[in-house]
């Protein structure tokens, strides 16, 4: 099958040179299979009515011309590319190996297991920092301030490392290392206290191992439940689980901390065992972060514009104006069944205040569309959604399948960064409504919108390539469901394609 290059195939598209006068390239192999058809470039790089007749003579006439993906990166690039491999877990892996070297440390240089006693409130406090570490990097001013910092790199600094900074939102792989060391020295806490108990190497309560006891239990539970096939398939146990075991770990650890330093306090005074104990002001912090966002707990009025069956689009305006690319927890109880969403800004003839998308995916969304409420919670603050890495490009594409609009519209609609929109959706103005539809459209007039009712699914590999090159960006932003999204980023990053979408990690 003849290929145009880049240059050759927009040179096509607008008309300004014929497709007989294109010579065809090689039929140089790729595993990068997906290749766009004349009918995908024409979706991409729709101009007018010249470029849809250019393209319709050139299919009637059978030509079949394409743009042919780059060839894969080096193996070594591959294999660093690989999903197994994606800097998160590669962030899960360093806090794993770092535990694993502290504990070789403890066992042979430091001494902490001997003869004459164990180390345990070195063995505590390790465990308590890793616990430290999971929660706080999960606080939402961590959060923001640890994006800013990444997104603040100027777009002419080198491509790769402006690459690397943008799996920022990647963070997330210290939660879950921290969160996984964490249980396990508490384990390693649990065994040696109960060892010094038994030979009576210290001052060991019985209080003190019955509480370590419970919550080891507990740790144990709340690692399992947030495995990601048992959180996959019952979310809404994973979160309940995840809440309220954390609240009454945090109370057990309080509880525990306070009964051992009193037991191993050495003579000193409860008060200055207590105030001079490292574990003591690492669980303050850990303590104070955890509360932080539910000390901004509000239940506010929303509006509800319902285009159609499949989503809502909820209106706020409680005095908040979230920045440019920021989410949102919000639900309709206080203490459960809370769901993230993308902050979009009002339109010009709703001054004020912010929108949401909402679109049907579960029971929580369903009844929410079919039952909307006239007030939602919220707590915390906007926190930075994964788009934000735009920052770091001179020029994007987004990608969105479905409702994957909703966390991109901010971006969008503000028009900072130079972009190229591809939807693929069922009937866009059916499904989201005529209004918000124009909205985008009159940011973006060139944007792709394939309606999937008409046209059928596309190769979405291709048709984000496709959009690439034409738009000459320097990366791709892709928010679809789980499969899509990993197809299209993946697919793009092994062929050397800075490519970024959501993780799933919460």
């Amino acid at each position: 099958m003849a290929r145009f290059t880049p240059a050759e195939w927009r040179a096509f598209v607008s008309g300004r040179v014929p497709r007989d006068s294109i010579l065809p390239q090689s039929e140089a192999s790729c595993s990068c299979s997906a290749h766009p058809t004349v009918e995908m470039v024409h979706s991409i790089s729709y101009r007018g009515a010249s470029v849809e007749a250019n393209v319709a003579v050139a299919m009637e006439r059978g030509i079949s011309g394409t743009v042919a993906l780059p060839s894969r990166a080096a193996l070594i690039r591959r294999v660093l590319k690989h999903p197994r491999l994606m800097h998160y877990n590669r962030l899960i892996a360093f806090v794993l190996a770092a535990n694993l070297g502290l504990f070789g440390y403890g066992l042979s240089g430091a001494g902490w297991w001997s003869s004459h006693g164990i180390a345990l409130k070195a063995i505590a406090t390790v465990a308590q920092a890793n616990f430290a570490l999971a929660i706080i990097v999960r606080q939402q001013y961590v959060i923001n301030f640890v994006c800013r910092l990444a997104t603040r790199a100027p777009t002419s600094w080198p491509l790769k490392v402006r690459w690397f900074l943008a799996k920022v939102y990647h963070v997330g792989g210290l939660h879950v290392g921290a969160a996984a060391s964490g249980t396990l020295w508490y384990l390693v806490f649990v065994g040696s206290l109960t060892v010094s108990a038994v030979r009576g190497l210290g001052n060991v309560s019985v209080g003190n191992i019955v509480v370590s006891y419970l919550l080891v239990t507990l740790f144990v539970v709340m690692v399992a439940t947030a495995l990601p096939p048992l959180r996959a398939r019952a979310h809404d146990s994973f979160e309940t689980t995840h809440r309220f075991g954390g609240w009454s770990a945090l109370v057990l650890v309080w509880a525990n901390t306070l009964l051992f330093v009193s037991s191993q306090r050495d003579g000193a005074s409860v008060i200055a065992a207590v105030s001079t104990a490292p574990i003591v002001w690492i669980l303050v912090i850990t303590t104070t972060s955890t509360a932080l966002p539910w000390l901004r707990l509000r239940r506010v009025p929303i509006t509800v514009e319902k285009p159609s069956s499949h989503v809502v689009l909820v209106g706020f305006d409680h005095g908040v104006t979230p920045f440019i690319g920021s989410v949102r927890p919000i639900s309709r109880h206080p203490l459960l069944g809370w769901h993230t969403f993308a902050n979009i800004p009002a339109p010009v003839r709703f001054p004020g205040g912010y929108r949401m998308a909402v679109s049907r995916a579960g029971d929580w969304t369903g009844a929410f569309i079919d039952h909307p409420p006239t007030h939602v919670w919220v707590r915390g603050i906007p926190t930075a959604g994964m788009a934000n890495v735009r920052k770091l490009f001179r020029r994007v594409v987004y990608v969105a399948t479905g409702s994957g609009i909703g966390p991109m519209l901010a971006h969008l609609l503000a028009d900072e960064v130079p972009s190229r929109l591809v939807w693929v959706t069922r009937d866009p103005r059916k499904t989201y409504g005529d209004a918000l539809v124009d909205e985008i459209l009159t940011v973006h007039p060139d944007a792709t919108l394939w309606n999937t009712d008409e046209r059928g699914k596309p190769d979405m590999v291709a048709l984000a390539y496709a959009a690439y090159v034409f738009a000459e960006a320097e990366a791709v932003i892709c928010i679809a469901n789980k499969k899509v999204t990993w197809q299209v980023v993946h697919g793009l990053e092994r062929c050397g394609i800075p490519a970024f979408g959501p993780i799933w990690d919460s």
